[in-house]
């Protein structure tokens, strides 16, 4: 793994397409860990090199706290309401490097003092170690993102990443640690996004531990038709759409049989069910 200390130039960027709900985006890496192969942000890599390394580095910028202090010190002046923020958008909050660089909690401490509208989007468990932080937020979602009920799916597409079983578990942990009340409104949400096949034995039992959450977002495969687009499949997730026939030459239909299923959690339990970008909206 090749990690880099950076000093950045600025942290908080305007939110555009597919999250601008927001006012901003924040993210306190560069690349991720991870390493998802069919990961879109690959694709906003530095140089070709990294791109086709993409999960092999990561950039640590060492200043982020200190830079956000002096930030919002001069953005929050411009609004007469809670700025939004969602972080993070090209990157994992919480990927492996933030056990010891630290980055996400220092700049959670900074956004206590000025109080936005907090998304936090992760796949890891190590989010729970924050929950000191998170109960502080008087405005916080918690994206856990789960694309597929099959583990055996996660290890292909996923290898690096943390578990089906553990994100669900990460998920009953804050429900029970971070309650929500008039003054902190926190709330969670399961993101299939993009939506990886599902062995059928799997499902039932995986739709069960949804029902806790507010709100569940599923949104289609990635289109691999232009290679052009920034946010196109990378070779390697299209070479495992390959390998996954079975589901996605049937995948419209696939995704409708979910979506159907999907549907009777929000109509006994009162779960959200969203579509692609309205899914990932605060409120």
């Amino acid at each position: 793994m090749q990690v880099t200390i950076n000093q950045a130039k600025s942290l908080l960027n305007k939110a555009t397409g597919f999250i601008q709900d927001y006012d901003f985006t924040l993210n306190p890496y560069r690349g991720c860990q991870f390493g998802c192969n069919y990961c879109y942000a690959s694709a906003f890599s530095p140089n070709a090199q990294l791109k086709a390394n993409w999960g092999d580095w990561v950039m640590v910028k060492e200043n982020s706290a200190e830079l956000l202090v002096n930030e919002l010190e001069r953005i929050s002046k411009k609004y007469d309401r809670p700025i939004r923020i969602y972080m993070s958008s090209v990157t994992d909050p919480y990927q492996p490097i933030e056990q010891k660089a630290q980055i996400t909690r220092k700049i959670l401490q900074v956004l206590i003092k000025y109080q936005p509208v907090l998304v936090l989007q992760t796949r890891s468990p190590m989010v729970v170690r924050d929950i000191d932080l998170l109960r502080q937020f008087h405005n916080l979602r918690i994206n856990i993102s789960i694309p597929t009920a099959s583990e055996r799916v996660r290890k292909d597409f996923e290898s690096r990443s943390p578990s089906v079983k553990a994100r669900l578990q990460t998920v009953e942990k804050l429900r029970h640690q971070l309650p929500s009340d008039d003054d902190y409104k926190i709330k969670f949400a399961i993101t299939m996004t993009p939506l990886l096949p599902s062995y059928d034995e799997d499902l039932a039992k995986f739709i069960e531990q949804l029902v806790t959450v507010d709100r569940i977002v599923i949104q289609p495969f990635h289109s691999s038709q232009n290679q052009s687009l920034k946010a196109s499949t990378p070779a390697k997730a299209i070479e495992l759409k390959r390998k996954y026939e079975w589901w996605y030459q049937n995948e419209n239909e696939n995704y409708r049989n979910l979506l159907n299923r999907l549907e009777l959690i929000k109509q006994y339990y009162g779960v959200e069910i969203f579509e692609g970008r309205e899914g990932f909206g605060y409120d």
